[in-house]
């Protein structure tokens, strides 16, 4: 299984199951991938074979794309691709019996359009991945208006009425 999550939107942007995943064929799919969706700012993995390989290097290097690894043994410094492929293995792969690969990918896409289109997510303000990535896009898209202004904007609020902004200074001892 090749499983791409997006960390933003928790969307699973690829499911690919096959018998052997090589650094070409990641790299076709990436490519792909690409081309529908936009070019990420980074790519996180492991360090698994089809995902260390010379084509994949090589078409980091091409595409001008950062590709970070995790520490070895470390799988929480790539979180959301492990949960995701956790919720995967127990709730589809460990209760299917697939007839061959084409029912599989038949499957798997079901599942993953189902965990897209359908499962509101706490992190997302319960919105699916997909509404949750609707609702970026059209922000992004929204002009943002215009302020001539030179003055510098403030970084925080103001306090509320009736807070006391006056504190004494921590004492460290």
């Amino acid at each position: 299984m090749l499983n791409v999550v997006d960390d933003v939107t928790r969307e699973c942007l690829a499911a690919i199951p096959d018998t052997s995943i090589s650094g070409r064929r990641v790299v076709r799919e990436l490519t792909a991938l690409i081309e529908r969706r936009g070019r990420p700012g980074m790519i996180v993995s492991d360090n698994g074979t089809e995902l260390t390989s010379n084509a994949i290097l090589r078409w980091c290097s091409e595409h001008r794309i950062e590709w970070h690894y995790i520490a070895p043994g470390k799988p929480m410094q790539n979180g959301f691709v492990e949960s995701f492929n956790g919720r995967m293995r127990d709730e589809l792969l460990n209760e299917t019996m697939f007839r061959n690969l084409d029912h599989a990918r038949i499957v798997i896409a079901a599942w993953a359009a189902d965990y897209n289109t359908e499962r509101p997510h706490s992190a997302l303000e319960y919105q699916t991945p997909a509404d949750y990535a609707r609702t970026l896009t059209t922000a992004i898209a929204r002009p943002a208006a215009r302020d001539e202004s030179s003055a510098r904007r403030a970084i925080a609020q103001p306090a509320p009425n009736g807070v006391n902004t006056n504190r004494a200074p921590v004492q460290a001892g």
